[in-house]
């Protein structure tokens, strides 16, 4: 992913290791350079993500295409995760306690219209891509640290309004400054004002994000259509260790150490 020709220099944050920006338009900024690139989408893409690894299953990111997801999920003898209002009993949809319903999955389609689609954008921009939430924001953070590499984009999805145009989203600065402060703690010089911005959001929240998650927007919103469940599951900070890396077309657990690209 390159910048686009509008970008202006001063937007990529490239004097700092730690940087943050929000949403495609914000990654095509700030993660060329990058190393690793971290996606957040809290409610809920990168919160399923962890489930599902934890699971043992593989996770193949797709575009919000219905059609083609059910097809892409055919050729590769996958369970697709449909939509939650799609969703019948038992079936595995973008709803995290699906798939924690689910049992054992062995590969999983996980369409989603912000943090999949997204993934799926970055598989091609030369850059490690790894999923993160609250379930594993510490993780994530350690896992970097352990590689000692270049600079790290961390992004988050946000949502989308009717238009279409992105819509910032509470949850997904939460997630995104529980990864960037755990990484400013390992090198307070080393992040953006954009990332300390995010770190601080979360710290502000930290003693009760549970009560927090369920009051913002996406949170009111999911427990209003009946998902409570998934603002519960996607509210367990620091719950798993699991670090999801695309490898290929998939999510996987990454390496401890060694190669990881």
């Amino acid at each position: 992913m390159t910048s686009p020709p509008s970008v202006d220099p001063a937007h990529s944050q490239d004097a700092y290791r730690f940087r943050f920006d929000w949403g495609r338009e914000g990654a095509a900024a700030v993660v060329p350079g990058c190393d690793v690139a971290v996606v957040v989408d809290v409610l809920s893409f990168t919160t399923t993500l962890t489930v599902a690894i934890d699971a043992g299953a593989a996770v193949y990111p797709y575009p919000w295409d219905p059609e083609a997801a059910a097809d892409h999920a055919a050729r590769l003898d996958a369970t697709l995760a449909v939509g939650r209002s799609k969703a019948g009993p038992g079936q595995p949809s973008l709803s995290p306690a699906s798939i924690r319903a689910a049992g054992t999955l062995e590969r999983l389609v996980l369409p989603s219209p912000n943090g999949s689609a997204l993934s799926f954008a970055l598989a091609e921009a030369g850059v490690a891509v790894v999923g993160a939430c609250l379930r594993n924001a510490s993780a994530v953070a350690r896992w970097i640290v352990a590689r000692a590499g270049g600079p790290v984009a961390v992004i988050a999805a946000g949502e989308r309004w009717p238009d279409g145009t992105l819509r910032p989203a509470a949850e997904d600065l939460w997630g995104a400054g529980a990864v960037l402060g755990a990484l400013a703690a390992a090198d307070p010089a080393g992040a953006s004002p954009e990332a300390l911005t995010a770190a601080a959001a979360f710290a502000a929240v930290a003693p009760s994000i549970g009560g927090r998650l369920r009051d913002c927007a996406s949170g009111r919103e999911l427990v209003a259509k009946g998902f409570a469940g998934d603002v519960e599951v996607s509210a367990e900070l620091d719950t798993t260790t699991t670090v999801p890396l695309l490898r290929g077309l998939a999510f996987e657990d990454a390496p401890t150490r060694g190669e990881d690209r």
